[in-house]
């Protein structure tokens, strides 16, 4: 069995996604419990870490070259995501440190299940098209459980930036960053 998701891209591709929205559909039901916050966002931040096991760290986008030009484009997306935001009335709320770690540690998870081995396993299927649409859809459906349905709109043009970004760059530091910057403002 390992064997045929190794060799066979349209398999890996579909067991990828059947993991990372396994682990975001869980995770989200988790959450509701009173107090499993802080446990299912570390948990399931470790669990889409996993989903680049075995990928080359070049495949998944992650590198040291160019490493601060990557974390400047980092902040640019960061801003990007927020420009939404901006324009709510009031400040953003600031997270106690316990929920600001698990914040970066599900932003990170999302990021390499998603934009890193998601992204390059539906690369394999298709090329950049299908990497790009195919990752953007399904980060939305991972979604839909812990999102309004009026915000999926957001989610799903968020997502398109980040995997735009990941294509167009080749990089999963600028993703990485602009959603822990994200999440810990929103």
């Amino acid at each position: 069995m390992i064997s045929v998701v190794v060799q066979r891209p349209l398999a890996r591709a579909l067991v990828m996604s059947a993991y990372v929205l396994g682990v975001e559909w869980a995770r989200a039901l988790v959450m509701r419990a009173p107090g499993a916050m802080f446990p299912a966002l570390i948990l399931g931040g470790a669990a889409l870490v996993l989903a680049g096991a075995g990928w080359q760290p070049k495949r998944l986008g992650i590198g040291r070259d160019r490493l601060l030009l990557r974390i400047l484009g980092g902040l640019a997306l960061g801003v990007v995501l927020l420009l939404p935001a901006a324009v709510r009335p009031g400040s953003a709320p600031l997270l106690p440190f316990g929920l600001a770690v698990a914040a970066i540690a599900i932003s990170i998870g999302e990021e390499i299940a998603f934009r890193g081995a998601l992204y390059a396993a539906l690369e394999d299927v298709g090329g950049a098209p299908v990497a790009i649409i195919g990752s953007t859809v399904l980060w939305t459906a991972a979604h839909a459980l812990s999102h309004p349905p009026a915000f999926l709109g957001a989610v799903f043009a968020a997502g398109l930036v980040l995997a735009l970004w990941r294509w167009a760059c080749r990089d999963l530091v600028g993703p990485v960053v602009g959603h822990v910057l994200a999440d810990l403002a929103l």
